[in-house]
């Protein structure tokens, strides 16, 4: 299997903040994503930003769009965003409004399984629909609450899909392997790098984990 790759979730409000991060882990991280809570303070500026600093790296606006999804999306994606994420509680209607923008601009679309009911079928409809990339998302409110990712990993990676698998909720050095073991292709890191005394330094020791998991 290919190594995974290394998203960091980028989830400060300040701009200056947010990039000053960026530099850190550029290194040791393969895309940058711009948090649902930043890109609604910060806006397309951030995205521009982030385009022209890091162009080799790849950039997913976390939008969690829930309506509306071609008219939401569009702007994202012409301002240099490689992916953008759409909620699969919002219909395949929305998803497909959102992937006919992703085509437009020859981007992706990340399918956010967050509170979905029956994450399989909404999984298997996306992948049908075109979406590249589903998102296997435990958020912080269920983390708070106990509960982590692994076992919906388990069962999306079960279905064999022609799709990426992301997964996000509370992933740290800890819990990289597993990660990697259980089928993820996009492991989304956030507190574990943001949160650390050196968040470049945390980041690179999970690179080197993640490395060495994916051998």
């Amino acid at each position: 299997m290919a190594t995974p790759l290394i998203q960091m979730a980028l989830d400060s409000l300040d701009f200056d903040a947010t990039v000053a991060l960026a530099e850190q882990v550029a290194p040791y991280v393969d895309i940058f994503e711009i948090g649902t809570p930043c890109i609604k303070y910060n806006g397309i500026k951030l995205v521009e930003e982030l385009r022209a600093r890091f162009p080799e790296h790849l950039l997913l606006v976390d939008l969690k769009t829930m309506d509306a999804g071609e008219y939401e999306a569009t702007p994202f994606y012409a301002a240099g965003a490689d992916i953008c994420t759409v909620l699969g509680v919002s219909g395949m209607a929305t998803i497909s409004g959102v992937i006919k923008a992703a085509k437009a601009h020859n981007a992706e679309v990340q399918i956010d399984l967050i509170n979905v009911p029956d994450i399989a079928e909404c999984a298997r409809e996306g992948a049908a629909a075109g979406a590249q990339i589903v998102g296997v998302h435990t958020g912080l409110d269920a983390q708070a609450a106990g509960q982590t990712p692994f076992g919906d990993l388990q069962t999306i990676a079960s279905l064999g899909l022609d799709v990426r698998i992301s997964v996000a909720g509370g992933i740290k050095q800890a819990t990289v392997q597993q990660v990697v073991e259980a089928g993820a292709d996009i492991i989304v890191v956030g507190a574990a790098i943001y949160g650390a005394p050196s968040p470049a330094e945390s980041a690179r020791e999970i690179r080197e984990l993640v490395d060495a998991a994916g051998v």
